[in-house]
């Protein structure tokens, strides 16, 4: 749980791939969030990720209720990059 609603992990990414689905997530108004090992982030200014942040593996959660439309986003823009 985390700010009290359930959260399932989509995948375990490295920081900038994270980031960047979390981008598209959002922009198609899935809300997400990227924990890294030391905490849970809802917002990475790119400043904090050049400087230093943590660029590992990161976990990349959703609401357990939008869980299923992001599955479905991601697989429908994997496929359409796959046709190009």
């Amino acid at each position: 749980m985390y700010q009290g609603d359930v959260w399932v992990r989509l995948d375990t990414l490295p920081r900038l791939i994270a980031e960047s689905v979390r981008r598209t997530l959002s922009q198609h108004g899935i809300v997400s969030v990227v924990r890294t090992p030391f905490q849970w982030v809802m917002a990475s200014p790119v400043i904090e990720i050049e400087t230093g942040g943590y660029l590992g593996d990161v976990g990349l959660y959703v609401p357990q209720v939008q869980h299923q439309e992001a599955e479905t986003l991601l697989d429908r823009l994997s496929a359409e990059a796959e046709e190009d």
